[in-house]
């Protein structure tokens, strides 16, 4: 989810530099939504990262939200979207592997749908923590438990997020045998303030939606600290939806923010 990515860098906390790199293989939703322009971003990274893999890279491909957030915004077009992913994962995703183990730099990857030979698989394998969104009705749940052992190998650092109402999240940790790090309320305004909607002004930390993606947010730096051995470091932190169509990742948390019904 773009807006959960978007809102989980813009809550982090603070004395660490966020920046969202769109790796959708289905094509990003930013230029649009933003009317951002094609270039710098995901293609134009994916052209230099051909002449190497400098650590500040992926700074020199982004733009800047209203908000001031960086982000490198990936193309609309699946082919497009795809081919520059191919590039970025040639080399083990190691591009923004070296832009995360800068001092004080976080990178959010918003990964989309992801499953078995997804473009992405390489970024996810390299991340510090990976995050998989998924709603806890029966019909997203079914994805889920279907393609558990598939996701294994490139799943490690796995956690859940669940999204909305439904099954409680204990219920759904115990009965998966999963670990579900946090939950996000159905927050339609929330939601309209982190995506950048028009016509919002209201404060997006404020929502019940921006409080639940800062304790999502928090849990995630401390994890990806943990990784690097107890030491400061930066946090390598790449976002997925698991509620994966066909086949049916970045990290971290795991604490019921609200109890929900069935």
């Amino acid at each position: 989810m773009t807006t959960a990515a978007l809102g989980l860098a813009a809550r982090w906390p603070a004395g660490e530099l966020p920046v969202v790199v769109e790796c959708d293989a289905a094509g990003g939703d930013l230029l649009a939504r933003f009317r951002l322009e094609t270039s710098p971003g995901l293609v134009s990274l994916a052209a230099a990262v051909r002449r190497g893999a400098d650590p500040g890279l992926v700074w020199q491909h982004t733009q800047r939200l209203p908000g001031g957030l960086p982000v490198v915004a990936g193309p609309a077009g699946v082919e497009q979207a795809r081919a520059a992913l191919a590039q970025i994962t040639s080399a083990g995703a190691a591009v923004l592997r070296r832009a995360a183990d800068r001092p004080g730099t976080v990178v959010v990857a918003d990964c989309g749908q992801v499953g078995p030979g997804s473009a992405t698989l390489g970024i996810l394998e390299a991340a510090d923590v990976v995050l998989l969104l998924t709603r806890s009705r029966d019909d997203a749940l079914s994805h889920v438990v279907a393609n558990l052992d598939a996701t294994a190998p490139w799943s490690r650092h796995a956690t859940f997020v669940l999204v909305g109402d439904g099954y409680p999240t204990s219920e759904v940790a115990s009965t998966l045998g999963i670990e579900v790090i946090g939950r996000l309320p159905d927050d339609r305004h929330g939601a309209a303030l982190l995506g950048g909607w028009p016509g919002r002004r209201s404060a997006p930390a404020q929502s019940p939606l921006g409080r639940a993606l800062a304790r999502i947010a928090a849990l995630s730096s401390s994890r990806a600290a943990t990784r690097h051995g107890g030491k400061e470091g930066p946090a390598d932190f790449f976002g997925a939806d698991p509620s994966i169509p066909s086949a049916g990742r970045h990290s971290s948390p795991h604490k019921s923010w609200e109890g929900v019904s069935r």
